[in-house]
């Protein structure tokens, strides 16, 4: 491995024309190659292949739930739990907006506190 003279970066061969040369890719700083011909290899990059996306979360997974619950009952079916969570939809110096999902018939409404 060798580097450039000028810049510090490191030499990479290059085929010009017949020949083999350490080409800086910063400073077009160009060395003959060392040794004679048979001796010099070009270096070729291989990119790896693209794996494709991996499911993080199965349908399986997506079925449990996670957020809070509480007791209310909702305008829509009467069923009397409901999840909640809470949004600062205004400024940061208002208060937050708590949202209502029901469980049963996913009916969401909202709540001003």
């Amino acid at each position: 491995m060798e580097f450039c003279p000028n810049c510090g970066c490191r030499l990479e061969p290059q085929k010009i024309d017949t020949q083999v040369v350490l080409a800086c890719s910063k400073c077009d700083y160009t060395k003959q190659a060392v040794g004679n011909r048979s001796q010099a290899k070009v270096v070729k990059v291989i990119q790896p292949a693209e794996q494709p996306f991996m499911t993080v979360i199965t349908a399986e997974d997506s079925k449990i739930n996670t957020m809070s619950t509480i007791k209310m009952k909702c305008e829509k079916c009467n069923n009397s739990e409901c999840y909640v969570w809470q949004v600062q939809t205004r400024g940061g110096d208002e208060a937050s907006t708590q949202f209502m999902r029901c469980t049963k018939c996913g009916h969401t409404f909202r709540e001003y506190t």
